[in-house]
């Protein structure tokens, strides 16, 4: 491990913290799309890192590019989802008390409570890595293994009691097992996804659906908003992250258990009373599964979000065994773009609270909705599309009955407990 290669890591994460800067910032437009078109773009990336390094450095430079990106991304999807309305699919639980303060002048106290939890979330799951991964590599990752159904229908069984009144219980239990069913159909059934770009995964549009255009169409109806205000001081302590790291570690681990369904559980067992510190401990969740699910590969060879499936395509076994150089490489990465984050955040989020009364939100939403629509025809081609619209129908039913989002996690989690249950379904 050279000091050329340092150094060129250190370029890829800068140039993946922009990358995740953008993507944090476009609503409706994860990381994982990108991750995704660096994948496809990956010979000729290759052609022209051979001019600085040799052939065997390149995956893991790529990879640092891709793992910065993820990073900077889980701290700065807050800043849309507080100003604009749209968050991430993993932000979505924010989108209430992150719009109350903003109703309130206070935008950049929930801002600054999602910049501090993922600060102390990436610091905490950083510190914890190569431990964690030397624990799992010596038995406990079995041991974690045994409980997966059992977690995940206790999951399922958790977001449907959540809901308030019988009618929103069986609507729950509905949306998640008709969510669940698409999920399950886009991952075994052979439905061609193949774009302009090539071939894509249709959970792409599955998971757009869903969540990303169902919160673009409700932010259409957004008021005007008060002059903001901020008084420069951090709304929380370090308590909420910790939480977030507790929750997280679980969702870094088990498949079909993302960043939102943590905050639900998070929210039932470690409820929290002020709308700051809920939005601090989701965004200490992000980060943390961001990070955690890198130990899950080198231990599993499994990924448990798209970046990371990138990432496995693209570095292979190097990243196995105990505290490898690829995944020590990767750690350092995840460790600045957690530095580029964190300031990111907070400077973005002034520059938006001082925007917010000139920003045309609808204008902004509808110019992002075409986007979304051309990069699921370009990625998986027109079956994408009708995926997208069918999953979109299905997104909007919890905005219509007026009940939480969480139940279309759904689409993750019963593809696995079916899969551990019964194995492939065709």
């Amino acid at each position: 491990m050279g000091p050329d290669l340092i150094l060129l890591v250190m370029a890829a994460c800068i140039a993946g913290s922009l990358i995740g800067t953008f993507t944090g910032l476009v609503p409706g437009i994860h990381v994982n799309t990108l991750a995704s078109m660096m994948l496809v773009s990956y010979p000729a990336m290759e052609s022209f890192l051979l001019s600085f390094t040799s052939s065997a450095n390149v995956p893991v430079v790529v990879s640092s590019c891709i793992m910065s990106a993820s990073v900077v991304h889980s701290f700065i999807d807050f800043v849309p989802s507080v100003f604009i309305g749209a968050p991430d699919p993993d932000e979505v639980l924010t989108t209430l008390p992150g719009h109350r303060l903003l109703m309130q002048g206070q935008g950049m106290r929930a801002v600054r409570a999602a910049a501090v939890g993922s600060a102390v979330g990436a610091s905490s799951a950083i510190l914890l890595a190569v431990p964690l991964q030397y624990l799992m590599l010596h038995g406990l990752a079995d041991q974690l293994d045994a409980f997966t159904i059992a977690v995940l229908l206790f999951t399922m069984s958790a977001m449907v009691l959540k809901e308030r009144g019988l009618e929103n219980k069986v609507w729950a239990a509905v949306l998640a097992a008709v969510s669940g069913t698409l999920g399950l159909l886009c991952m075994d059934l052979p439905i061609p996804s193949v774009g302009i770009a090539g071939e894509g995964t249709l959970l792409f549009p599955l998971l757009t659906g869903l969540f990303g255009i169902p919160a673009l169409l409700s932010s259409f109806k957004n008021a005007s908003v008060p002059e903001q205000h901020d008084d420069g001081v951090s709304p929380v302590d370090h308590v909420p992250g910790v939480k977030g790291v507790i929750m997280g570690s679980v969702a870094g681990w088990y498949p079909g258990m993302t960043a939102t369904v943590g905050a639900s559980l998070s929210s039932i067992f470690m409820p929290e009373d002020r709308p700051e510190r809920f939005i601090s401990v989701v965004a200490s969740i992000g980060t943390v599964t961001s990070i955690f699910s890198l130990v899950t590969l080198s231990v599993s060879g499994s990924g448990r979000s798209g970046t990371v499936l990138v990432i496995k395509e693209i570095i292979g076994d190097g990243i196995s065994g105990f505290c490898s150089p690829e995944f020590l490489l990767l750690l350092l990465c995840a460790a600045v773009a957690s530095l580029f984050g964190y300031h990111l955040t907070v400077s973005i989020g002034k520059m938006m609270s001082r925007l917010t009364n000139r920003i045309n939100t609808m204008l902004l939403n509808k110019a992002v909705l075409c986007l979304v629509v051309a990069l699921v025809l370009l990625l998986t081609g027109p079956f994408g599309l009708l995926i997208l619209a069918i999953s979109a129908l299905v997104g909007m039913i919890p905005l219509a009955a007026d009940m939480s989002r969480i139940p279309l996690t759904g689409c993750l989690m019963l593809p696995v407990i079916i899969h551990g249950l019964f194995g492939q379904i065709v």
